[in-house]
């Protein structure tokens, strides 16, 4: 085939699914770094594409205990760096609460630890509680994306301002690097103010690949304006397929290459040794749950308390949140869909908090996954496990080699660096443009 499926891991050391952390042999810790390797090393066995670490500026109790209790992502990544060599890795820093000269360096510093394998998730934070952590008002929405624009032209520019040959290292005369290749940004903005250079040569990348995972209409054009790879949440293979299509015709509309934007939808597997053996499992995390934790997470989703509506009577009637769009689109569109009632739709949440999930033999979930590829519902997915290690190596040992067989799926890294694996050519110095 001219394409190849891609994979991301969306790694929780808990699980994905809010009690995979009770499942017999499982993983229950966020915060143990021999957890993350073992997860980083199964991706790496599996040729995945990257590992990709959210994050929360926020504490919320009530929340999925990988939330709750985590590690700072850079921190992580670089640590993992040392233990992986193939592996992309990327992370979240908001463009809301940090600022982008700091955002360049730490992902420039990763690129070059990891040798060409840092990835940003560049996100405008949702939860309103971060505000209170670093002394602001959380803004509205339109706000955020306003200045998020911004905020990656910036980042990007400052990853610009070293031409790839600017140090020199001349032993006879002893200049260590030429001036006239290492240029000043002098951004003014609306909201920033930025002079540059970074105190960094450029990194093995040129730029490391941005990640993005807006749902809204804002987020849709930010993505398709600067996103290498965009994260999506969809249910349905006909939803899915439309808003494929629309992305890449807004990237295109950007002037760019459609076929340089990745689209991972997330979908949890449970994988079983039949069709009916994956439902037992999946009865078994849910038996774990109560409608108190399912609630919580629902009503963080869509952003309203649902706890005051009966468990058993129809969806009610919600505007879209001023957090995150996309999760709530998609699942307030399979509550209607599929006629859900409240406490339907609270299992879902439960599962895989709003994202897809995919039940069967590893021949029912290759076949699936085929079909969302072959008809442009998705470039690839971004995987998220009930728990680890065992979810995560039952589709690593079982579904990846199916889809090798049908010829969907690379056998070995084409090279080292993420934007390898990903297709992506390396952008010459000062390509991008705002």
């Amino acid at each position: 085939m001219s394409r190849e499926m891609h994979f991301g891991i969306f790694t929780l050391g808990t699980g994905n699914h809010t009690a995979g952390w009770r499942h017999p042999g499982a993983d229950d810790s966020f915060l143990d770094m021999s957890v993350n390797q073992r997860i980083a090393a199964i991706a790496e066995r599996g040729l995945f594409d990257l590992l990709f670490v959210g994050d929360g500026l926020s504490a919320n109790l009530s929340s999925h205990p990988s939330f709750t209790v985590r590690l700072e992502p850079l921190t992580m990544l670089a640590a993992l760096a040392m233990t992986t060599s193939h592996l992309g890795l990327g992370a979240t820093m908001s463009t809301t609460y940090s600022d982008p000269y700091t955002v360049a360096r730490a992902f420039a510093s990763l690129d070059h630890i990891s040798n060409g394998r840092a990835a940003w998730n560049a996100v405008t934070t949702a939860a309103a509680a971060s505000g209170g952590n670093f002394g602001r008002v959380h803004p509205d929405h339109e706000k955020r994306y306003g200045r998020a624009g911004e905020f990656i032209d910036v980042v990007r520019g400052l990853w610009d301002c070293w031409d790839d040959d600017a140090i020199i290292r001349d032993l006879a005369t002893g200049r260590y690097l030429d001036p006239s290749r290492i240029r000043p940004l002098n951004h003014v903005g609306e909201h920033f103010s930025v002079r540059g250079p970074m105190n960094m040569a450029r990194s093995p990348q040129g730029q490391p690949v941005i990640l993005q995972a807006g749902g809204s209409e804002r987020g849709q054009d930010l993505a398709a304006r600067s996103a290498d790879v965009v994260f999506s949440v969809v249910q349905d293979l006909d939803e899915a397929k439309l808003a494929y299509a629309s992305l890449k015709e807004r990237v295109r509309r950007h002037g760019r290459n459609p076929d340089h934007v990745t689209i991972l939808p997330g979908v949890m597997p449970i994988v079983g040794k039949t069709d009916a053996h994956a439902f037992e499992i999946l009865g078994t995390l849910q038996s774990y749950l109560d409608s108190t934790e399912g609630l919580a997470l629902l009503s963080a989703r869509l952003g309203t308390d649902v706890s005051k509506y009966p468990l058993d009577g129809p969806i009610p009637d919600l505007p879209l949140p001023d957090t995150s769009h996309g999760f709530a689109k998609a699942m307030l569109a399979k509550a209607q869909r599929d006629h859900m009632t409240l406490r339907d739709l609270y299992n879902l949440t439960a599962a895989a908090r709003g994202h897809w999930v995919l039940c069967g033999s590893a021949q029912t979930i290759a076949d699936t996954l085929e079909r969302w590829f072959v008809e442009e519902a998705a470039d690839g997915f971004n995987v998220m496990p009930a728990y680890f290690p065992g979810a995560f190596d039952d589709f690593v040992d079982q579904v990846i080699p199916e889809l090798q067989r049908r010829g969907l799926y690379r056998k070995a890294y084409s090279g080292t660096m993420l934007r390898d694996h990903l297709g992506l050519p390396r952008p010459d110095c000062g390509a991008y443009k705002q």
